[in-house]
């Protein structure tokens, strides 16, 4: 009961950089475009975060340059990619690969720092629940984060802007012939990929584990882009992989504290194994990825 109770206050905190990395790359490639770079944009933001916190900028200013520079840094590959139709997949790789080369570079001088976390806000009531009170404990990130699950949601569901961008990656010569910018609304669209990274790998360095270590990233950036094809481009389905993701990712520290005896490398391995195997479920089902892929994911747009 003890380790349920620890993964369910654990869950959602622990599936945030997930969730906010994974909102980002849905808008991308519901854009129509794919963008590999996004643990190296979440790399980027974790430093840029750490070391203006660490320097007593506060929190919210670590999140918002954290976001800015992800941002920034994401539209060298939409310039490449997009205006000068480089492939996406190789420019999204160099991009993720710089970009964890950034943040060891910036970050080597604060290796094993820490700063301080945020505090819990507890839901009054909800937080008193037995067994599953901890849901309704979390820092303001994670409400964040829940919020914009919602409004990407409503967004996509309910408003013009959301059928552009849909448009935009379902067929974009239809797009461009009835007179939307094709090519701004893409590049739009991977600067707030960029800056849902940062903001994620800024949660991960300040919030999360409110330490620096090289390469503390740790392939989330990977499953985040995994989540998007796990949720079949659905807001809704992204979410609860992340949970999933967030309650997997605990399971390793929960089995040791009830005495398991199981390897420790095998346990930090099981969000991996999961996303291997959760992608070959999904990938064997061709109808729900035709039904809710992006027709146009990937290619370039030529006018």
């Amino acid at each position: 009961m003890n380790a349920i109770q620890f993964i369910l206050a654990g869950m959602l905190a622990a599936a945030t950089p997930f969730l906010l990395a994974a909102l980002g790359e849905l808008v991308v490639e519901r854009a129509g475009v794919l963008n590999l770079g996004v643990e190296g944009l979440m790399a980027l933001g974790a430093v840029i975060a750490f070391i203006i916190v660490y320097h007593g900028g506060g929190h919210l200013i670590g999140f918002v340059a954290a976001g800015i520079c992800s941002a920034l840094f994401s539209l060298v590959f939409a310039i490449i990619a997009l205006v000068f139709r480089a492939n996406q997949v190789a420019v999204g790789l160099a991009i993720g690969i710089l970009g964890q080369g950034l943040s060891a570079l910036f970050g080597k001088t604060y290796e094993s720092l820490t700063v301080k976390g945020l505090p819990k806000l507890a839901l009054p009531w909800f937080s008193e629940l037995p067994v599953i009170g901890g849901l309704f404990t979390q820092d303001i990130v994670v409400w964040f984060s829940l919020a914009a699950t919602l409004a990407i949601w409503a967004i996509f569901t309910f408003t013009k802007t959301g059928l552009v961008i849909r448009a935009v990656g379902e067929n974009p010569k239809a797009a461009h012939a009835i007179g939307y910018p094709v090519i701004l609304v893409r590049i739009a669209a991977v600067a707030f990929g960029g800056m849902m990274a940062g903001f994620a790998g800024a949660y991960a360095a300040v919030v999360y584990t409110p330490l620096w270590a090289d390469g503390m990233i740790a392939g989330r950036g990977w499953i985040a882009i995994a989540l998007v094809v796990f949720g079949t481009w659905l807001t809704g389905r992204i979410f609860l992989g992340a949970c999933l993701f967030g309650a997997v990712s605990l399971m390793g520290p929960a089995a040791q504290a009830t005495g398991l005896d199981v390897p420790s490398q095998l346990l930090s391995s099981l969000p991996y194994i999961v996303t291997i195997i959760v992608l070959g479920i999904i990938s064997a089902d061709r109808r729900l990825l035709k039904l809710n892929g992006v027709a146009s994911l990937g290619e370039p747009f030529e006018r």
